[in-house]
């Protein structure tokens, strides 16, 4: 067993004790080689429970951070999910390896150019565009999850609308220091909202948000 596998390990035994209990996601977080999506200096760092940064203001986000939200969504093999902030690709990643049909949106080109690589390279099946992610990817609506990777002030309106009857969306909401992550449900017109208090990421830059 090589280093990087034993650190998974110990990373999925961290999530179980903080409260992950999706097999699915911790599967997944077993599987994703989150070595190879954070920059060389990094490398020795990539299964500690942090965010790290990936360039361009922008950061990878803690595996708890991807962990929660993932599972917040109660995803099943085959459902249709938006990503809005692609990053290092790290979290597309674990979705794609739940078995989910994964569309991903990106603002900074040069990061959605690396992931793209790394997609191939790994042989991650997703698809990822350059654009506005608070505007989402109508083409390819209604979404049974939407996740948000960066705060906003409010929950975009295109996103909203996008959502499928009976899907879930999880967003950081707040100011730009901290943030809570808002659980969106919907069933038919009516939606329904939980959230959680405590986390922390870079701003949502777009037409609907900062």
């Amino acid at each position: 067993m090589t280093r990087f596998e034993i650190e998974r390990l110990e990373l999925v035994q961290l999530l179980r004790e903080r409260n992950i209990t999706d097999n699915g996601v911790l599967a997944a977080i077993g599987a994703v080689e989150r070595h190879k999506f954070v920059g060389p200096l990094f490398v020795a760092r990539a299964y500690e429970d942090t965010a790290l940064p990936i360039g361009y203001d922008q950061t990878i986000s803690q595996p708890y951070t991807v962990a929660f939200m993932t599972q917040a969504l109660g995803l099943k093999r085959g459902s249709r999910v938006l990503e809005v902030g692609t990053g290092s690709g790290y979290q597309a990643a674990v979705l794609a390896e739940m078995g989910c049909r994964v569309y991903t949106v990106e603002r900074h080109l040069p990061l959605l150019t690396h992931a793209r690589k790394m997609f191939d390279q790994l042989r991650v099946n997703v698809l990822a565009k350059a654009g506005d992610g608070t505007l989402g990817w109508p083409e390819y609506a209604p979404y049974d999850g939407i996740i948000v990777t960066a705060g906003a002030p409010t929950i975009p309106d295109p996103l909203r609308d996008q959502l499928a009857d009976g899907g879930r969306m999880v967003i950081p909401v707040g100011d730009k220091q901290t943030q809570t992550i808002m659980m969106l449900s919907r069933a038919g017109d009516k939606f329904t909202l939980r959230q959680e208090s405590g986390f922390k990421f870079v701003p949502l830059i777009g037409k609907n948000a900062w």
